[in-house]
């Protein structure tokens, strides 16, 4: 594993069953989003996707930022070359959408200083808890830069495309209440109790269908592009053949009509 990141299973309250948390490890500098670490994390994102025994994924900070996003000085360099800054944003992006494409809900816990790339991978994740102190923003354009991996694009799906415009347009760090208030966090939680409200929420889901999670999640994923007949109708389809192929479906609603706990066997 590389020093860059931790990764480590927890256990939720039904055996073998775990949440996965990602740990961003360079706390003297903030842990910058290098491309080193953006190749090194993506298999590692992969595997826990396919791994059945992980019901949620986390990701967080070490020390006191989330991450404040790029590595500057390499910028430097890598702003000089254009094969490699291509190279670069292509290996961020891969990275994100793993996170985005996951089979299981991913969920960023915002601890401390969260700025341009560090928003970027929040907004990459399904959901957002932040700690108090944490400060949010973009930030790119204090040093004459554009986000290239979702700042633009993904920030005004989250939240109101004129909110996202001030966030973007002044660069400035916004608390963790505000943040929230807006739509780009859920909850603000004691700095302390992150890992703890991920691991509620974890254990709130452990004993529902991650088959019926991993679908509601592509279906959401893919109905925010569309328009809302578009949408219904890949409801539909996919429902259609969820009910008529999926073992979760059919114990669910067995275990009701017979009064037990239902038994299902996962993604």
């Amino acid at each position: 594993m590389s020093e860059k990141f931790l990764v480590e299973k927890l256990p939720l309250k039904i055996a073998d069953q775990y949440l996965a948390l990602i740990t961003l490890n360079r706390p003297k500098e903030m842990n910058p989003l290098d491309w080193d670490l953006t190749v090194k994390m993506k298999p590692e994102i992969d595997k826990l996707s396919a791994d059945k025994s992980v019901r949620v994924i986390a990701v967080t900070g070490a020390g006191k930022a989330f991450s404040a996003g790029g590595d500057l000085k390499k910028y430097i360099t890598l702003m000089r070359d254009e094969e490699g800054l291509r190279g670069f944003l292509q290996d961020c992006n891969a990275l994100f959408y793993a996170f985005k494409n996951a089979s299981q809900p991913v969920i960023a816990l915002v601890n401390g200083f969260c700025v341009a790339g560090g928003l970027e991978l929040l907004l990459s994740t399904d959901f957002a808890y932040a700690g108090e102190s944490a400060k949010i923003g973009d930030g790119h354009v204090n040093f004459g830069q554009i986000g290239g991996a979702g700042s633009q694009s993904r920030l005004p799906r989250k939240i109101y495309p004129a909110r996202a415009m001030e966030l973007l347009f002044t660069g400035e760090l916004f608390s963790a209440q505000e943040a929230m208030e807006w739509g780009l966090i859920n909850k603000v939680v004691p700095d302390d109790k992150l890992i703890d409200t991920a691991m509620e929420f974890a254990n709130k889901i452990v004993d529902k269908s991650a088959l019926g999670a991993k679908v509601i999640k592509k279906l959401v994923n893919k109905s925010i592009d569309l328009d809302e007949e578009a949408a219904v109708f890949l409801e539909s389809q996919m429902v259609h053949h969820y009910c008529l192929t999926s073992h979760d479906c059919h114990e669910g609603l067995g275990a009701f009509d017979e009064k037990r706990k239902p038994e299902f066997k996962g993604r």
